[in-house]
C-alpha cells in the first residue's frame, strides 16, 4: 500500500496561496461577475481540494498498521505483503511435507516456503550416490502414505525422493520454491509473525520451523586447513569415488557419512585413511536377520535401557568383533543411553567395519594441522595425501534468520525444550523434526503440532461455518 505523507515543513506554500487568494479576492475591488466566480473557486478550494491534503497529511499510524516499530534489518519497501490465513512452514523437507499434510487432514491450509527449487533439497543436492535409508522403510514412512510394496527395506536415496514427490503430489501440497527466508521475528502488537524473504513479507498466525538438524554443513577450524594444496571438499558435495581411484585420500570424521564414504572410496580403488578422533558406538545393521534399530525397540517394550544396551553390545560384538581392537573404542555407556542423553547417533555399519579390518581403510587419530602437502597427526606423524573429505556432518541454521530468542537456541538452533516438549514454543511457533529421533521422530512431531493448531483453528474459524 502506498502512502503519501505530506510534512508540515511542505504546508506553508499551500498557506500562503490560500491566505493571498482569500485577502485579494475579498479586499480588491470586483465587479459581481468576478466575485461570483472567486466564490465558487474559494468554496471548491476549501471543500475539495484541502480536505485531501489534510487526509494525506494524517499520519500513516492511523491508516495502516504501524511497521515502523518493527525490528526489520532488511526492511525493504518494495516488498510484496502476503497474509496467509494458516500456518506458515520453514523447509520443504520430509518434516514440512508431512506437517503440511497433517495439518491437511484436519482441514487447516498451510504454505510450505522453501530456499532452493525442488523438495527435500538435502536428499536431492547434497547426498552421495550410494546413499540408503539406514533404518527399514517402515520406520521411515510420513504420516497417511506407505512406501510401495516393492521398494525393498532399505530404500535407495533415489527410491526415497520419488517418494517424497509422491507424497506431495498424492496430497496436492505445492511449496513456493526459491524463498529463502532472511529473518523471521514475531509482532506481539498485530500478534503475527513476519517472515521476510528476498521479495516478499509473509504474515502468518502460526510459524512451523521444519528446516530440520542437517540444514548446512560444518566445516571445522582446523590449523592450516586453508593451506592445503590438494582437494578439499565436505561430503555435502560428495557424490562418489570415481574421480579418486587411485589417489590418497583422508576421511576426516566417523560417523555414519564417514564411515559409507570411506567403504565407497574403498571400492573404487582409492587409498583410504579414516580419522577417529573420539569414542563411538558401532553397530551392525541387522543382528540375526532383524534390523537393530526395530530389535531395540521391540526389546525396550519390556526390558530398560540398561539391559537392553548390554544385550545390543553383545551381539554387536559377536557380529563385528571387539571394534577396540581396529582402533574405534567404545563410550562407558550404551548407545540406546547415549542416544537419549545427548542425541548423539550410533553408526550402523554397512560393510566399513570388514574394510578396516583388513586394512583397506587406515584408521588414523586426529589431525593437529594441515600442511601444504597432508596433514600433521596429534600423535606427531606426517602424512601426504591428495584429496581430504569432510566427513564433519551438518548443523541446524535456525538461530541465523529466527529472531526470536524463547524457542530455538541461538547457540545450536535446536528448540530450547527438552524431548519430549520441544514441538511447541510460544506466540505459534512450532518446530517439527528437532527432536534427534530421525523421519520417525518427524512423524510424531507432525502430528502432535498438527492437532494442536487444528484445535485453535476450529476455535477461531467456528462463526464461518454455516449449518
Amino acid at each position: 500500500m502506498f502512502v503519501m505523507n505530506i510534512s508540515s515543513s511542505v504546508w506553508w506554500p499551500y498557506k500562503f496561496l490560500f491566505t493571498f487568494l482569500y485577502l485579494s479576492f475579498w479586499y480588491c475591488p470586483q465587479s459581481p461577475l468576478q466575485l461570483s466566480v472567486s466564490t465558487l473557486f474559494l468554496f471548491f478550494f476549501t471543500y475539495s481540494f484541502l480536505p485531501h491534503l489534510n487526509e494525506l497529511n494524517r499520519s500513516p499510524q492511523n491508516q495502516i498498521p504501524n511497521y515502523s516499530q518493527w525490528d526489520e534489518p532488511m526492511m525493504s519497501k518494495e516488498l510484496k505483503q502476503v497474509c496467509i490465513p494458516g500456518p506458515l512452514i520453514i523447509g520443504a523437507g520430509p518434516s514440512g511435507l508431512a506437517a503440511a499434510v497433517c495439518l491437511k487432514k484436519r482441514g487447516v491450509p498451510s504454505l510450505i516456503l522453501e530456499k532452493e527449487n525442488c523438495m527435500a533439497s538435502l536428499w536431492n543436492l547434497k547426498t552421495y550416490d550410494r546413499l540408503r535409508l539406514h533404518l527399514p522403510k517402515k520406520f521411515c514412512e510420513l504420516p497417511y502414505m506407505k512406501f510401495p510394496s516393492e521398494i525393498p527395506a532399505y530404500p535407495t536415496k533415489q527410491q526415497f525422493i520419488n517418494y517424497l514427490e509422491d507424497y506431495a503430489k498424492t496430497f496436492s501440497i505445492e511449496p513456493m520454491f526459491g524463498q529463502e527466508v532472511r529473518w523471521t521475528k514475531y509482532d506481539r502488537g498485530m500478534r503475527l509473525w513476519q517472515v521476510e524473504t528476498k521479495e516478499s513479507k509473509f504474515l502468518c498466525r502460526w510459524l512451523i520451523v521444519a528446516t530440520g538438524e542437517n540444514a548446512e554443513p560444518v566445516v571445522p577450524e582446523i590449523a592450516g586447513i586453508s593451506n592445503f594444496g590438494g582437494r578439499l571438499l565436505h561430503t555435502s558435495i560428495y557424490k562418489n569415488g570415481a574421480d579418486f581411484k587411485g589417489s590418497k585420500v583422508l576421511v576426516v570424521g566417523c560417523g555414519n557419512s564417514g564411515m559409507e564414504v570411506s567403504l565407497d572410496l574403498c571400492n573404487s580403488g582409492a587409498q583410504v585413511s579414516l580419522v577417529v578422533r573420539d569414542k563411538l558406538h558401532v553397530l551392525p545393521r541387522e543382528i540375526f536377520g532383524m534390523s537393530t534399530f526395530a530389535l531395540s525397540m521391540w526389546l525396550l517394550k519390556w526390558f530398560p535401557v540398561s539391559l537392553v544396551d548390554g544385550l545390543i553390545l553383545l551381539c554387536s560384538r559377536m557380529i563385528l568383533g571387539d571394534t577396540g581392537q581396529i582402533g574405534i573404542k567404545r563410550p562407558e555407556f550404551g548407545p540406546l543411553h547415549l542416544k537419549n542423553a545427548t542425541g548423539k547417533t550410533p553408526v550402523l555399519d554397512v560393510g566399513a567395519v570388514a574394510k578396516i579390518r583388513s586394512s583397506e581403510v587406515k584408521v588414523v587419530c586426529g589431525i593437529r594441522r594441515f600442511t601444504a602437502k597432508g596433514v600433521e597427526f596429534v600423535n606427531g606423524e606426517v602424512q601426504e595425501f591428495d584429496s581430504v573429505i569432510l566427513a564433519t556432518g551438518y548443523r541446524s541454521n535456525v538461530a541465523s534468520w529466527l529472531k526470536e530468542g524463547n524457542f530455538f537456541s541461538q547457540k545450536d538452533g535446536y528448540p530450547k525444550n527438552p524431548f519430549p516438549n520441544n514441538w511447541k514454543g510460544e506466540d505459534g511457533a512450532y518446530s517439527v523434526g528437532f527432536t534427534r529421533r530421525g523421519l520417525y521422530g518427524a512423524s510424531i512431531d507432525a502430528q502432535r503440532v498438527a492437532e494442536d493448531i487444528a484445535r485453535q483453528w476450529k476455535s477461531q474459524t467456528k462463526h464461518l461455518h454455516l449449518d
